[in-house]
């Protein structure tokens, strides 16, 4: 008879602990559903549609996709290899810079630590500010370009080259720039997981025999820090099929010249923003969800950890 009365005070309390926590994810899921899936739901139906912003949306089936897929010389001729060759270039080499970097950064003193991580982090804050005043006067075009004169002062060029205008240059310096402001949230995870190794592995791992700082990177701090570096994978390949600025605001032209750095970001802003076609565009943000999706379950196959 004492036994009945306890149960239905821990079935009480199970149903109280739930409620409490239904209660206290309701705000992510409404910032959830109305930040991202229902503007992700939204951009799938208009992809089935034309919309030209005025007009009532009617639906074209596939017709979006078939048209991407077969008749947009623009989209497979220059968009396609611009977005992949940026992106398997500033996904993984951000990730794999991150983490150089990190390591270095947690291998000094916890001061200078600090304001070397502030400085290594900043690019990825004041990108465009950065891009207006520094980059541009690197790569000006004329002689007062510092590149330029640089060249021309040591005799290995006659005439000044406008870099940012050249499409044999431009998309190279786009990745240059993109790899100095990847420093971003996933190196400052990186360094947190790093600094959270635990130390006795270390000290084990010499004891059986691990010889060199090498060997202690590969076999015990990435191990250790798997969820730290599928953050930082993952940051890096939406941080490079999301990033479309970076060739606009160096060329100062959309499209870029010889669409030589336009990336699949800007092909949306094109026919949303430029020629209204909503429902093309949608369908092109649906392709690059698809993409990133791929991509980040790459990267989760990877650094998964083993059970």
């Amino acid at each position: 008879m004492k036994r009945e009365p306890r149960r239905k005070v821990k079935k009480l309390n199970h149903n109280s602990d739930f409620v409490t926590s239904m209660l206290l994810l309701i705000p992510y899921l409404l910032l959830f559903s109305l930040f991202i899936a229902i503007p992700v739901i939204i951009a799938i139906g208009l992809s089935f549609t034309y919309f030209d912003v005025i007009n009532t949306p009617h639906f074209v089936g596939l017709s979006n996709y078939i048209s991407l897929l077969t008749s947009d010389e623009i989209f497979l001729k220059y968009i396609i290899p611009n977005t992949f060759k940026y992106a398997l270039i500033v996904g993984p080499g951000g990730c794999i810079l991150s983490f150089i970097l990190a390591w270095l950064v947690t291998q000094i003193q916890a001061v200078p630590r600090t304001i070397l991580t502030l400085c290594l982090y900043m690019p990825s804050m004041v990108g465009p500010l950065m891009i207006q005043v520094v980059w541009k006067t690197v790569f000006n075009g004329d002689q007062r370009g510092i590149l330029n004169a640089f060249l021309i002062n040591h005799r290995w060029i006659d005439t000044p080259i406008n870099w940012l205008l050249s499409p044999d240059y431009l998309m190279t310096i786009i990745i240059l720039v993109a790899l100095w402001q990847s420093m971003g949230v996933g190196f400052l995870s990186m360094i947190a997981g790093i600094l959270n190794v635990n130390e006795e592995l270390y000290e084990a791992a010499y004891v059986d025999g691990m010889k060199n700082r090498f060997q202690e990177v590969i076999y015990i701090t990435i191990p250790s820090m798997k969820p730290q570096m599928l953050f930082g994978a993952v940051m890096a390949i939406v941080g490079a099929f999301n990033t479309g600025w970076i060739g606009p605001a160096l060329s100062g032209t959309n499209p870029t010249p010889g669409y030589s750095g336009n990336l699949i970001l800007n092909h949306i802003e094109d026919y949303a923003y430029s020629r209204y076609e909503m429902g093309y565009a949608a369908a092109v943000s649906v392709v690059l969800l698809l993409m990133i999706a791929f991509f980040s379950k790459v990267a989760g196959a990877l650094f998964k950890e083993k059970d």
